[in-house]
């Protein structure tokens, strides 16, 4: 260890010593490390096998385990707590322990502390007790302000987590959107597949011109490029749902298929009290105001004194034996001028409270605003659904009959074609429809504040 000379010459332990606890503290590191780290990315990483098929809920409870937001909103929580307890250590006494040594010299003379001694060594060991023992309140308002700060905190946690919910939901039904929409379009293909088999028998037999066997190559054509961006589509949607739960380097895995329509029974009047009684962004904006309004109690507590204890017992001297002493006193502070502090603290708090208001009310209105935006889509949704089901059986027997038409000789490569191509976009227009219902009700459970 390096020597301190002049007045203080102080040696602990040789540099080999030293070195080896350097060692040593880097080993501790490196364990942590393999005990604690590494274990927990590997859980992260089995948290989905492979093949395995996943539900809906099954897949937010990844999210809410894995993703990074949430897990900085847990960070976040657990910061705001902690400052709950600082602020209560201001109840607790103040224990302390000191122990002092010099080396003094008394140049060009003896000194006054020893008398015919002009170096000496001298030596202090103190046990100090400082107490609060009444600060009209300034520690109970500090303690109410970063409690209230807490709340708040847990309830954006909740916010966060809700904002993943809906993420998740969104991916888990783009996902199945995507794969019944693939599979239509499969399904178109087989249909041009046949039709341009039967057109090339037709001008075989010469009943059909070279021209209907062209058109049919050139649907199928388009139809598999449908099929491809179709394929494509549930590509990027399954990299959606990996990135909504915090799992973009997932391994391969199946989604289950959810009930087809479902309904969801809620008046407007119903989803708005749920709102304002559920949302955890009001939540949080009014435990933000609510320590608004402490904090101009706290910061008033500036003009007034403070009163508190302490008390001291230690041994010193110049050798050993040392003296014993102890010290027990009070102090009173009395704040007389602070330059206008105080009072600027003060304003700044009513300042940030009516802040807090604004911001509660302009939440509480946006989750009116949110709920009717919400139920509105969902009311589209439903009567959507209904104008499509009757779409696509209208396009299902159109087809057959078109088909039947060509089969007989009577129709037309061209009424084929359309009657195949109003099928499938009645198909995916009642996916659309469908998906459209199940995203409608999963925003309008996020506006009411619904857990899940």
């Amino acid at each position: 260890m390096t020597k301190y000379k002049g007045l203080f010459e102080y040696s602990t332990m040789p540099e080999r010593w030293y070195k080896q606890m350097i060692r040593f503290s880097h080993l501790l590191v490196s364990c942590f490390c393999l005990v604690v780290l590494l274990p927990a990315g590997l859980h992260a990483a089995d948290e989905i096998k492979s093949g395995e098929t996943l539900d809906l809920g099954r897949c937010i409870t990844i999210a809410l385990k894995n993703h990074p937001t949430v897990l900085g909103a847990v960070g976040s929580l657990k910061a705001s707590q902690s400052r709950v307890n600082e602020a209560r250590a201001n109840y607790y006494p103040q224990v302390g322990a000191s122990s002092a040594y010099s080396r003094n010299y008394a140049q060009g003379g003896t000194s006054a502390a020893a008398p015919g001694v002009t170096n000496y060594n001298q030596y202090q060991d103190t046990l100090s007790l400082n107490q609060t023992i009444f600060d009209f309140g300034k520690t109970s308002a500090q303690v109410d302000v970063q409690a209230l700060g807490a709340d708040a905190a847990r309830a954006d946690l909740e916010n966060t987590s809700s904002q993943i919910i809906l993420g998740v939901k969104q991916a888990y039904y783009g996902i199945l959107q995507a794969r019944q929409s693939r599979d239509a379009y499969a399904e178109e293909v087989v249909q041009f597949q046949q039709h341009l088999d039967q057109a090339k028998r037709f001008y075989e037999v010469g009943t059909k011109p070279k021209i209907d066997v062209t058109n049919a190559e050139v649907d199928l054509s388009q139809a598999k490029l449908n099929l491809l961006k179709a394929e494509n589509g549930l590509r990027i949607a399954r990299i959606t749902l990996n990135n909504a739960m915090g799992m973009p380097e997932a391994p391969s895995y199946e989604v289950k298929d959810t009930a087809g329509y479902q309904e969801y029974p809620i008046d407007l009047e119903t989803a708005l009290k749920r709102g304002y009684e559920a949302r955890p962004d009001l939540a949080s904006a009014k435990a933000n105001r609510e320590a608004a309004e402490r904090s101009i109690d706290l910061a008033q507590t500036g003009y007034y004194p403070v009163l508190s204890g302490n008390a001291a017992y230690g041994w010193s001297g110049l050798n050993y034996p040392l003296n014993k002493e102890w010290t027990l006193g009070a102090t009173l502070n009395f704040p007389l001028f602070s330059g206008f502090l105080t009072k600027s603290q003060v304003e700044e708090a009513r300042a940030n409270l009516e802040v807090a208001r604004a911001n509660e009310e302009f939440i509480r209105q946006g989750i009116r605003f949110d709920i009717e935006q919400a139920y509105s889509n969902l009311t589209l949704a439903r009567e959507g659904i209904v104008l499509a089901e009757v779409t696509v059986k209208q396009a299902k027997e159109n087809r057959e009959l078109a088909q039947g038409r060509y089969a007989a000789g009577v129709g037309n490569t061209i009424e084929v074609t359309d009657a195949l191509v109003t099928d499938i976009n009645a198909k995916t227009g009642y996916i659309t429809a469908l998906y459209d219902f199940h995203l409608a009700v999963a925003s309008l459970e996020k506006a009411m504040g619904v857990k899940q």
